[in-house]
């Protein structure tokens, strides 16, 4: 979960004979001589998305609601944005441009949403398209159910991959015993779609009746951050543990990730939640992180502008208030290194298509890392 207080590094959890590769292992400082940081957008209050039009325009999500476009050295706020539901940790979330945007100009957000019969509000996958500083033919593809008042767990973030389906993500909304491990119901899932909200035929769970036939994978808590492994294809997750037990996962067709009945975490409370960390049908992580570092944000180095970055997992610590570097051989993790330490809290990281890494940070803005 989201906080912004630090759990103690001298917190432990037991770990089982067949456990997940945990972050017990050495954690690097860089050298600060790797690069340098500049400030690109400033003043932004929490941009938890952003993507890169093909003019050189930025576009960034604030969590309060705003879009802003940045063109030619200065900030827009877009017109005509989906209203949001923002309380806690739901509000205008991420962003995402269509594969072939060049062509079809569809821009992809997940947002809270209080559209519905019952108070609060649920996480909202909508697309539009921007007419200069404008939205319009705005469509919306998926409103999970039931709204709740509750503030945590909203997700979420958004992905394409190679064939064009869009994944999007939806944390559990805070009803850990309810949500996660029951397919008839939204929250603690990975979902895909067609690119117009349509679902896909051999989607999972199609044939299940009364299944929500959007999910893709199920057993989640918090996912913040998705991303396409440059060489495989295959779709990483990354998510929120409670006290401990972040998780890295690769996200396969109809899987189910376990939460809550296996986790590596504890209660808030120091209290357990299960004895199990692993069960048969259930999928282990890759990796995950005790103490837990509060991820958000994922991306892969493709770029040659970073030659000793190449392949690497860039992930945002809200926690600790850096980003997190990690490099993977064999879907294992062989080392980490902290970069932008104390800088702040790392909501997002992107690749720019000028081959540049883009960091939003809370209560700052957008910073490009310039290799020295």
């Amino acid at each position: 979960m989201e906080k912004s207080t630090l759990f103690p590094y001298f917190f432990v959890v037991l770990l089982n004979t067949s456990c997940a590769q945990n972050s017990n292992s050495k954690i690097n400082l860089t050298n600060n001589t790797d690069f340098t940081s500049e400030i690109v957008v400033d003043g932004t209050q929490n941009p938890w998305g952003m993507v890169f039009f093909p003019n050189n325009d930025i576009l960034i999500s604030e969590k309060s609601g705003k879009l802003i476009l940045y063109r030619s050295g200065k900030k827009v706020e877009v017109g005509n944005a989906p209203e949001v539901y923002n309380r806690g940790q739901g509000g205008m979330m991420d962003i995402e441009l269509h594969p072939d945007y060049k062509k079809n100009g569809w821009i992809y957000f997940s947002y809270a949403s209080s559209e519905g019969d019952s108070k609060g509000g649920n996480t909202a996958i909508m697309r539009a398209k921007l007419s200069d500083t404008k939205l319009v033919q705005k469509q919306l593809l998926y409103k999970a159910v039931p709204n709740t008042t509750k503030g945590q767990h909203f997700g979420s973030r958004l992905e394409f991959d190679q064939d064009g389906y869009l994944f999007f993500s939806i944390g559990e909304r805070g009803d850990r015993d309810v949500n996660p491990q029951d397919i008839t119901r939204d929250g603690g899932k990975i979902y895909r779609l067609h690119d117009d909200g349509r679902v896909p035929k051999d989607n999972p769970f199609v044939d299940k009746d009364g299944a929500k036939t959007a999910i893709y994978s199920y057993g989640h808590r918090n996912p913040q951050g998705l991303a396409l492994h440059p060489e495989t294809g295959q779709l990483w997750e990354h998510e929120h543990g409670p006290r401990g037990g972040d998780e890295i996962n690769i996200i396969q067709k109809g899987k189910n990730y376990g939460w809550p009945v296996v986790t590596y975490g504890i209660n808030y409370s120091g209290t357990k939640i299960t004895d199990e960390t692993s069960r048969p049908g259930m999928e282990q992580p890759l990796y995950q992180w005790t103490p837990s570092i509060a991820p958000s944000g994922l991306a892969f180095v493709t770029s040659d502008r970073y030659p000793n970055w190449k392949n690497s997992l860039l992930v945002g610590s809200l926690a600790f208030q850096y980003l997190e570097r990690l490099e993977i051989k064999n879907n294992k993790v062989v080392y980490r290194e902290k970069l932008l330490d104390g800088m702040g809290r790392v909501r997002n990281v992107r690749q720019g298509p000028d081959g540049y890494i883009y960091v939003g940070i809370e209560g700052k803005g957008i910073y490009r890392l310039l290799p020295r």
